[in-house]
């Protein structure tokens, strides 16, 4: 019942709207900050590696994130230093705007848990809680901003079809 009103009621479209509008201007304006600030990632990385996420048995608890940062993320840097603030900033505009709003969603989970895997809190499990509710509400997160004329052209475009979501 809950998840039939969150992805269909035009209330809970409404309250999506001001939930995605309020993650959607801080991803914005992290990424503007990084985008315009020189951001480098580096030290960032490093400490995630010398410091990684314990268990209580001493043992590291995402030695494969670990193994992914010192193998693939450090060596690579620079695309690092180039995804990270435009992602962020992306995943804002869209969030802010509406426009492909469960991509821009997952893509935020994404980042969000890239970050808490290495060991940073912040208020990650507050974005992870509330990014999760918009890309769980589907299209109805997005029905009061670009989604509602940008997700029928593209499926018009791609299957050759009317849309069968409902305005």
């Amino acid at each position: 019942m809950f998840a039939r009103w969150l992805r269909e009621s035009t209330s809970a479209a409404i309250i999506l709207a001001i939930i995605r509008i309020y993650l959607g201007y801080n991803w914005l304006m992290a990424g503007w900050g990084k985008l315009t600030g020189g951001f480098d990632a580096t030290g960032y990385l490093q400490n995630a590696v010398a410091n990684p996420v314990m268990g209580p048995d001493g043992a590291p608890v995402y030695g494969w994130y670990v193994s992914f940062l010192e193998t693939f993320a450090i060596p690579n840097i620079g695309i690092f230093n180039f995804l990270i603030p435009l992602g962020e900033f992306l995943v804002g505009l869209g969030l802010l705007l509406g426009c492909l709003t469960t991509a821009a969603a997952f893509f935020a989970l994404l980042m969000n848990f890239s970050f808490f895997l290495a060991g940073t809190v912040s208020h990650n499990p507050t974005d992870i809680f509330l990014g999760g509710i918009i890309l769980f509400a589907g299209y109805n997160a997005g029905r009061y901003g670009l989604d509602r004329w940008v997700i029928p052209y593209m499926r018009r475009s791609f299957n050759g079809k009317a849309d069968p979501v409902k305005n």
